[in-house]
């Protein structure tokens, strides 16, 4: 069971996801994404406090936004991993190409230093 909403915040887009994003619901997280870039989002903060695992589906939607995050200037952060799936992004290096925060107002921070 997954739930996947986007929370408008000033100028940028929260997508809080709750649950488990495995092969079935990494659709709706890309559909989520999709929906929040087509409304000319330029800052995105994914909200992964309440994200208990996530399946090699899911990690490959992250990586399938990486490029196109980077060429339409989008900047984005993730924020709440809990250490078990920190670790599966730190294991593919997905850390090193997504900016992890520990908390909101360090993501949102670091998302400002980048302008």
């Amino acid at each position: 069971m997954i739930e996947i909403k986007t929370i408008p915040e000033g100028d940028i887009s929260t997508i809080k996801i709750v649950g488990d994003v495995d092969a079935s619901s990494s659709i709706q997280l890309d559909n989520e994404i999709q929906k929040v870039t087509e409304q000319k989002a330029t800052k995105i903060l994914f909200d992964c406090e309440e994200l208990n695992y996530i399946s090699s589906a899911g990690l490959g939607v992250f990586m399938s936004y990486i490029q196109y995050f980077e060429e339409n200037d989008i900047k984005t952060g993730l924020f709440g991993l809990t250490d078990k799936v920190q670790n599966v992004f730190q294991i593919l290096g997905l850390d090193q190409l997504l900016y992890i925060g520990t908390t909101k107002e360090e993501a949102k921070s670091h998302i400002d230093e980048q302008l």
